[in-house]
Formats: structure tokens, sequence, C-alpha cells
């Protein structure tokens, strides 16, 4: 009996030192191996997707890239999927109201994560707080989308190319603008061709260094001109920069308003000719008896037109104009000869 006992306390005890390696294998893997440690070292958190991408219990979470806890429930929750999550506690000033939460994978083909977003500022979020979702960008399904969009579009392009839509159509479709296109291309080949012989003012200009050196005096000619503007030299720079001269040209201008005021007012006599009727029409007759003399005097009637005209007449008259020209020099020099007064009385 007593060596009964014995053998039933050591296989007791082997027993329960068996039991106590279990629970202290389970408990080290679970520290070591497990995301997010011991239940009392994790906090809940939750986050909605429209899509989970194939999403699984147990799925890794991660704060920038370092893991921090894991996924521990997926249920739907209307038409999204609600995710719940336990996370480190020593992570959560890393995870306020203004991190996001968006679906990533752990390789380029690998099974989907959670990948949370830190935030420096905001408030920490508690125990089963809700942090709002992102899409996450560059995802397979976006490259996918992106590209068949980008094929539709080309195939669409391609469509009306050989259609004849647009100026790349009719490029290929229209003979006539091929060949205008053609004609293009052929002159813009000669024109090369001949500024590359030198040929033309442009050639000219390119090839030969004194055109070159008069442009460019022009434009150092130009240049000194502008700058003496600017300086205020001359009447244009005075103009631009003479506020003394602006104000005259400006009361100039504005004389010049009166003026054109008044005459179109009627005022004056300028104004009267411009306005009144019967003033012009007065000038306008004057204007045509003037016009009648001068056609009269120009077909040699009247005396004034005989003497324009007539050669005989204006030789006598210059005659006699020569013989008075000369009595009057006579008489001058002997005036007894011609003016004897007599006087007798009776």
């Amino acid at each position: 009996m007593p060596r009964t006992r014995s053998l039933a306390w050591s296989e007791l005890k082997i027993g329960v030192v068996a039991v106590v390696a279990i629970a202290l294998a389970v408990v080290l893997i679970v520290a070591v191996g497990g995301q997010g440690g011991f239940s009392w070292q994790r906090y809940e958190l939750k986050t909605k997707f429209a899509n989970v991408q194939g999403l699984k219990s147990g799925a890794v979470v991660r704060v920038a890239g370092v893991d921090v806890g894991k996924v521990t429930a997926i249920d739907f929750v209307g038409a999204d999927v609600q995710v719940t999550m336990q996370v480190n506690k020593e992570n959560r000033s890393r995870i306020t109201d203004q991190s996001r939460a968006s679906i990533g994978s752990m390789s380029l083909l690998g099974e989907p994560i959670i990948d949370i977003s830190p935030a420096s500022s905001g408030r920490p979020l508690n125990n089963g707080d809700f942090i709002p979702s992102a899409r996450t960008p560059g995802q397979i399904a976006d490259v996918a989308e992106n590209a068949t969009q980008a094929l539709q579009q080309a195939t669409g392009l391609i469509k009306q190319i050989r259609e004849g839509q647009g100026t790349v159509g009719k490029l290929f479709t229209d003979d006539q603008m091929y060949r205008e296109l053609n004609d293009l291309v052929t002159s813009t080949q000669a024109v090369a061709s001949a500024l590359n012989k030198g040929n033309g003012t442009l050639a000219m200009l390119i090839h030969d260094p004194v055109a070159y050196n008069r442009a460019n005096a022009a434009l150092a000619n130009l240049q000194e001109v502008t700058g003496r503007i600017a300086a205020g030299e001359g009447s244009l720079g005075r103009l631009l920069h003479d506020d003394q001269f602006a104000k005259s040209l400006s009361s100039t201008s504005d004389n010049m308003d009166k003026i054109t005021g008044r005459l179109t007012r009627g005022e004056g006599t300028a104004g009267k000719l411009l306005t009144d009727q019967q003033l012009y029409d007065r000038f306008n007759s004057v204007a045509g008896r003037i016009d009648k003399l001068a056609t009269d005097l120009e077909q040699g009637q009247g005396s004034a037109g005989q003497l324009l005209h007539d050669k005989q007449l204006y030789e006598n008259m210059n005659g006699a104009a020569n013989e008075l020209r000369s009595l009057i020099s006579d008489i001058r020099k002997d005036p007894k000869k011609y003016l004897n007064v007599k006087v007798s009385i009776f």
C-alpha cells in the first residue's frame, strides 16, 4: 500500500508539471508569436468598408507598417462590412480621430491586412470607437479599372480615326489633306534649303555678318531711344514724365474740345458756317460767282479777260503806259515846255 500511494503521487506530480508546462508554452506562444499580446494589453477598435477585398479574421493590423494587432471579427452591417480589431494599448497615442483605416496587403499579391495611418494630433480613440475608413490608392482593382478605361478610350480614338473624324482621322482618310500636308512639308524643306544657301533676307541675316551687325545696331539705337524716353529726354520723354507738359497738353486738348463744342453748337463765324444753312448758301453763291468770274477770265470774256488773252491789247496798253511814263519824265525835266500859263488883263 505505501508503494502504491508513492506511485500515485509521482504520477500526479508528473501530470501537474506537464499541465503547467503546456500552460506556460501557450502563454509564451501567445505573448511572443501572437499580434497584440495578452487580452489585458489590447483594446478594441472598429471600422467599416464597402468592400473588404477578401479580408479574413486573424488578419494583421499595422500602424505605419508595424504590426500592432489583429482582426477579430468581420460582419455585415447593412450594405457595408464592419471590421473589429484588437490593437495594443501602447499604440493608443498614435491612433486618433485623425487616423484613417485602409485595406492593404502584406505583399503585392499577398493576403489583405488593415493599415492604420498614424496621427500626431487629435483625440486618442477609446475602446470600441470607430476609425474612419479610406480607400487605399494603387490597388490591383484600381489598376485594372484604369487600364480598362484607358483601353476603352484608345478603342474609341481608333474608331474615330478610322471614321475620319478629327485632324488625325482626316489625315489618314482624306487624300486631299494628305497632299496638302505633303506640299507643306515640301515647302518647308524648300524654305530650309534656301535659308541654308543664304537666299533671301532672313538667310542673309543668318549668314551675313554685315546684315546681322546692322540689325544689331538698329536694335541698339532703338534701345537707346527707349532709354532716353524712359529718362525723360525729348518731347516724348517729357510727355511721359513732365507733369507740367502733360497738363499743358491736357489743357490744349480741353481747349480743342471747347472749340469743337462751340463749332458744333454753331457759335462764331466758323460755327455758323458749319450749322447755318443760309450762311453756307451765301458762301456757296459767292464761291460760285468767283468760279464763274475765273471761268470768264480764262475764256477771255470782258476787258480783263481780253487783257489776259489778247496780246495786241496787252502790247497797246503796255505802249500807252510807256508813253505816259515818258511824258511824265519830260514834264519833270522841263515843266515850262508843257505848262505855259498866260495871264492877260483886259
